[in-house]
């Protein structure tokens, strides 16, 4: 029965030392740092291996509910599987022990709110873009292609295919700078 500490944090700018002396000081024996998204489980290396190393009895730990997930689907996702391995869940800063009936309530309200949370950040991140655009000072960000080199190569007659493989673009960004049409003949 080994405690298996999970510690997250969204940017690579962001620490995850506070999570790890807490999933410590709970006493887990080992303990995964990530420094990836929560709003998804794609890309996650650190907590597919947890997962996959989870053995019956043993303790998924982390800190807050939000450092395993932030969509409700992937927390109830994640519990699941942790349930399957007959394993549990627990955190160290929120009352939340999948092995109790209240736990389990808990786990899931606070999923409802580590959704809700991200859907408020998104929806005020979309307003002031929205405000932004219309104040004229959102343009997007820069090109990384120049479409200089784009023109230039279709006038010597590069197919599109090529002018994409020398300038690491896809076809479309050729195609979308070039008005449209093709190159010239692949």
């Amino acid at each position: 029965m080994t405690k298996i500490g999970y510690a997250r944090v969204s940017t690579t700018d962001q620490d995850t030392a506070l999570q790890v002396a807490a999933l410590r000081a709970a006493g887990c024996d080992v303990v995964r740092e990530e420094k990836a998204s929560g709003t998804t489980t794609t890309g996650r290396t650190e907590l597919a291996t947890v997962l996959d190393f989870l053995r019956p009895g043993d303790t998924l730990m982390v800190t807050r509910i939000d450092r395993l997930a932030r969509s409700i689907a992937d927390l109830q996702n994640i519990v699941k599987t942790i349930r399957d391995k007959g394993a549990a869940l627990c955190c160290t800063e929120q009352p939340v022990d999948t092995s109790t009936a209240a736990g389990k309530a808990f786990l899931d309200m606070l999923g409802v709110f580590a959704e809700f949370e991200t859907n408020l950040r998104r929806e005020r991140q979309m307003e002031g873009i929205a405000k932004a655009k219309m104040e004229g000072v959102y343009k997007g960000r820069k090109p990384t292609l120049n479409a200089e080199d784009v023109k230039r190569l279709a006038a010597e007659g590069v197919g599109a295919s090529e002018i994409a493989k020398r300038l690491g673009c896809g076809r479309a960004s050729v195609y979308r700078l070039l008005g449209g049409g093709a190159a010239t003949a692949e």
